[in-house]
């Protein structure tokens, strides 16, 4: 194994230097333009041409220096200081009077030859300031093009990312929870990078370039450390961003340094985040299309294809956008490993909240189990925060331990947003209990639905109240069944607006939203519709990882895309109707529930089956709606 190289790179100059050197080559420009330009003459009092005549004519001269275009006296004691110097300029060239004067009086004449202005004194500036111009310039190219390490302008290129990685904490695959596919594929690279010629020796090669994708927060970054931790090997890390500038050549110039020095220390990491930034396909404007991205990634690309089966060196890099990577990144012999970091599931969260909980004093470890199951799309990121903001709020009333109702309180800030404070009028307050008491009902005497956890009509980020359910068991698909109770669920809160008020508002907003794009994908995408059939019909792709949709030309006809468009008002109208029909079956608990919610905001499980569970259920029956409907870990 090979240890990290000691570190011998010189300090790279910062940009304040440059600002230091111009003003010292400023200074000294003007201390030679002093030493070159100074006279005696400067030290004598300047008076007329007119009145140093008349102190010549009135004897008061006693010696004279003549120059080109000045004359310079010093004044005897005759009706000047003694020994006082005096200079005027002479407007004509040859003055033969003041000659005359001058040997009429006996005044001592000293006359200097003409200067002629040395070329040096003009030239010699100019000299310096190109000078150190083309010193900034040289210091820039060999930037760019001289080797690793050599105290220049070149190490602003790579001191953001050649250094091996000097962790205080050594990161291992121990701490990394809940990515075990993800661990397997990536661990095998271990054996490689500590015995390389094991390999070699039976002519086995590992992939050297391992493509990390998933959404963000899944812990692409921190898997890319626990490699190199478990190696125990020297670790270079940037960002795809980090190599782009705005000369042409600079981001080629930073990848070739960072492969050159993780050649030199080999076995070797070098690991690239945000790899889309730099690595979009070429040629579709996307990215900027601009030529230093493009250099940059040809440069990559050049630089994986140099390896050599005796190079113990492995590339990794991370992405949340592989549908937008140049296919030449991804052929064989570059990154052909491709890993993906899904979100976690319910054990897997709670592994990563034992990971990110030690050392926090919890009131009750077991409280990390109702997290797990309520925190559903969280990635460990999210579940880190979640597990700092409960210790904050725990901080914030100055207690030793962080409680159940700190865990909770987190999880709805992270999901939610924090609370706001606002002047609600009492006929609105009536109307956001109704609906969501409406979204409560519904979503307990629909069997299909996943278990409630609890309903709050307390506004919080964007959202003026709403209805949490726990999903006690993880979907891998999601069936017909499944997703018409999410419809009649999520239409419930106007159902009940309609019922009990007998208007709607706007806050269905975003339930309409929601409902319609499921309805969508379920006509359009998953062929749920008997008159439209199996037939992918769907406008956009979206992003596996991002859930964002980029729009598609439409390669259907108007016909068709009409009949999905009644399909999915069809279904949207047929899950309000039994939305309304479950809400009119249980209409008195449907009351005692808004009620309730009026006064305490807040109901948990336990508030919501007092209300409701006098009420007869028509769906199903008491025992199989107690067994469905309360998640095990709350009975």
């Amino acid at each position: 194994m090979s240890e990290n190289p000691k570190n011998t790179d010189q300090k790279a100059p910062q940009l304040p230097n440059v600002w230091i050197g111009t003003v010292f080559g400023a200074m000294a420009i003007f201390l030679i333009l002093a030493v070159f330009g100074y006279q005696n003459e400067n030290t004598a009092k300047t008076i007329p041409y007119s009145e140093l005549k008349a102190m010549i004519r009135g004897g008061s001269i006693t010696s004279a220096i003549l120059k080109e275009h000045s004359i310079t006296v010093v004044a005897g004691d005759q009706g000047a200081p003694d020994g006082m110097t005096y200079r005027a300029i002479i407007p004509i060239q040859d003055d033969q009077a003041l000659l005359g004067m001058l040997e009429d009086q006996n005044v001592e004449i000293v006359a200097h030859p003409p200067e002629g202005s040395s070329i040096v004194v003009y030239i010699l500036p100019w000299l310096l300031i190109l000078g150190f111009y083309l010193w900034i310039q040289r210091r820039m190219m060999s930037g760019l093009s001289g080797p690793l390490g050599r105290g220049n302008l070149g190490d602003l290129f790579k001191g953001r990312f050649s250094k091996p990685n000097e962790q205080k904490q050594r990161i291992t695959f121990d701490d990394v929870a809940g990515q075990e596919q993800a661990k397997r594929e990536v661990s095998e690279l271990v054996d490689f990078l500590r015995e390389p010629d094991r390999f070699s020796r039976v002519g086995a090669t590992v992939p050297h370039g391992v493509l990390l994708m998933g959404p963000p927060g899944t812990g692409k970054t921190l898997l890319a450390k626990a490699l190199a931790g478990e190696a125990n090997v020297p670790f270079f890390s940037t960002t795809g961003s980090e190599f782009i500038e705005v000369f042409v050549g600079v981001g080629a110039g930073r990848v070739r340094k960072m492969f050159e020095a993780a050649r030199k220390v080999a076995p070797s990491i070098i690991f690239i985040d945000e790899l889309d930034s730099i690595g979009r396909t070429r040629g579709t404007g996307l990215g900027g299309g601009n030529d230093e991205r493009e250099q940059t990634l040809n440069q990559i690309l050049a630089e994986l294809d140099g390896f050599d089966g005796r190079e113990a060196v492995v590339v990794l890099a991370a992405t949340n956008r592989p549908d937008v990577l140049d296919p030449a990144l991804l052929r064989p012999g570059r990154f052909d490993r491709h890993v993906t970091l899904n979100l976690p599931d319910k054990k897997a969260r709670r592994d990563i909240l034992d990971i990110h909980a030690k050392g926090l004093p919890l009131s009750d470890n077991s409280d990390l189990d109702v997290i797990a199951a309520g925190t559903t799309g969280f990635s460990g990121a999210d579940l880190k925060n979640l597990l700092n903001e409960a210790a904050i709020g725990a901080a914030r009333r100055q207690a030793d331990k962080i409680l159940k109702s700190d865990l909770e309180e987190a999880r709805d800030k992270v999901m939610m947003g924090t609370v706001r404070t606002l002047a609600i009028r009492p006929e609105e307050h009536n109307r956001l209990a109704v609906h969501e008491a409406g979204h409560t009902v519904a979503a307990y005497y629909t069997p299909e639905a996943d278990p409630l956890f609890k309903v709050t009509i307390i506004p919080r980020g964007r959202s003026l109240g709403g209805t949490h359910m726990l999903n006690t068991e993880e979907r891998h698909t999601l069936s017909e069944d499944f997703l018409h109770a999410q419809l009649v669920t999520l239409l419930a809160g106007r159902a009940a607006e309609n019922l009990m008020i007998g208007t709607v508002s706007s806050g269905a907003d975003d339930d309409i939203k929601r409902a319609t794009e499921l309805a969508r994908s379920m006509v359009s995408r998953w062929g749920m519709d008997e008159k439209i059939g199996p037939i992918d019909l769907r406008q956009s792709e979206d992003n596996p990882f991002l859930g964002q949709s980029i729009a598609q030309p439409r390669d259907h006809a108007d016909e068709t895309a009409a009949l999905v468009d009644q399909a999915v008002i069809a279904m949207l109208k047929n899950a309000e109707a039994k939305a309304t029909k479950v809400l009119s079956n249980n209409k008195s608990g449907l009351k005692r529930l808004i009620e309730k919610l009026e006064v305490v905001e807040v109901l948990d499980i336990d508030g919501i089956r007092e209300c409701l569970e006098p009420v007869g259920n028509v769906l199903t029956s008491r025992s199989e709606r107690s067994k469905k409907k309360i998640p095990p870990n709350l009975k």
